[in-house]
């Protein structure tokens, strides 16, 4: 009750009384200017007393926060532990006892977003398409979500192939115009997967002038990056489903990302594309940028890869040691439209890209998943028939 007391004495005179002391002031042969200032008069005392309440909202409040203690570590504040009573769950209880932590949610709790480390992102991307980019982005984002990290794939292709594979109908449609305005947000656009930790950010058709969008603004190219900031407060990780082309958009890509995936198919051109990528990384002095090249879609059968990846391996140190072969099992995962370790977590297919995986993670200093399989990358080693014609290795 003194509380409430004090609080009162704080907001000053009520409305009404200011409303009356203000009429009952004004002189009454004044007519109705008289009426129309006290009128004004009337709701400027209102605002005032509204303005009041809420500082001593805010100071209420303030000192609630203050009892609780200082922020030891994000999602949880010091000093709320519970217990009961006498014993059990609903007293609070001191730091150090043994019972366990109840940690508080961050979406309640938006103070956390300043000690939120920035989101990690990881763009799969390459200039030539088809060459296994979704197939590749989303698998690793599933096994960045299996290894417990809350991941979140953005498929910024118009042509929404990630989107497709992962059963997702966007809720509301996406305005590249928008959210290179600032206008939205990328966390109003999150949608959930059926996978634990997998969210996905649907693809639009607008995106197909994303580049434009980005070049309306000051400084275009470091604008993918500011959009990705309100995403560490739920994620850890961002993987990017890139289109294919050189734009202003790929360029912003190349700014944001922490660690660039690379799916190589083991032939001329797309070498030549991989060195002309490296060329304008050098060329921007985005020492920091890791760049992670694979050989994708490989065919041992054929010559022109063996050759090919020989030369490659000898110029490029950085191209990682596993391969994903040409395989129809592969290929049929557009069918099932699941990720692969998910529907066949045992199949070679599967173990390929949970070797990729492994060694991303190791190159780029994320969680390595803890799973069992063979040590080292696991790679197609099979010269002869295709896994299809000898042996059938395909998931029924």
């Amino acid at each position: 009750m003194a509380n409430r007391r004090d609080r009162r004495a704080a907001r000053g005179p009520s409305a009404r009384a200011a409303l009356t002391y203000t009429v009952v002031a004004m002189p009454a042969a004044s007519g109705i200017a008289g009426f129309r200032i006290a009128a004004v008069l009337g709701a400027l005392s209102m605002w005032l007393r509204s303005a009041a309440t809420a500082a001593a909202d805010i100071v209420a409040m303030d000192q609630k926060i203050r009892r609780c203690g200082p922020l030891r570590s994000p999602g949880r504040v010091a000093g709320l532990h519970w217990r009961r009573r006498g014993g059990g769950a609903g007293a609070p209880e001191a730091d150090g006892a043994s019972t366990p932590a109840r940690s508080v949610s961050r979406r309640a709790a938006p103070w956390h977003h300043a000690v939120r480390e920035p989101v990690k992102i990881v763009a799969v991307t390459n200039i030539k398409g088809g060459v296994g980019k979704t197939t590749t982005a989303v698998n690793l984002a599933y096994l960045c979500a299996s290894s417990g990290q809350r991941t979140v794939l953005w498929d910024l292709d118009a042509q929404g192939a990630a989107t497709y594979t992962l059963h997702v109908a966007p809720h509301e449609r996406i305005a590249a115009g928008k959210l290179a305005s600032g206008k939205r947000e990328l966390p109003e656009f999150v949608n959930r997967t059926r996978y634990p930790n997998l969210d996905l950010i649907p693809a639009d058709l607008s995106y197909r002038n994303f580049d434009l969008r980005l070049a309306e603004h000051k400084r275009p190219v470091a604008r993918l990056l500011k959009m990705s900031r309100p995403l560490r407060e739920y994620h850890d990780t961002l993987v990017l489903d890139c289109p294919p082309g050189i734009s202003l958009l790929s360029e912003s890509v190349l700014r944001a990302a922490d660690a660039v995936v690379v799916p190589v198919v083991p032939t001329p051109l797309s070498v030549r594309m991989l060195e002309q990528l490296q060329d304008f990384i050098a060329a921007e002095g985005w020492t920091d940028l890791l760049l992670l090249p694979f050989f994708s879609m490989v065919d041992r059968r054929r010559t022109l890869h063996l050759e090919t990846m020989a030369r490659t391996r000898d110029v490029v140190p950085q191209m990682l040691a596993t391969e994903v072969p040409y395989w129809s099992e592969i290929e049929r995962m557009s069918v099932r439209r699941a990720p692969l370790p998910a529907v066949a977590p045992h199949s070679p297919a599967a173990q390929i890209f949970a070797a990729l995986w492994l060694e991303i993670a190791q190159r780029g200093g994320w969680p390595v998943p803890d799973q069992r399989r063979p040590a080292g990358p696991v790679v197609a080693t099979r010269v002869g028939a295709p896994p299809d014609a000898a042996g059938d290795r395909r998931v029924h």
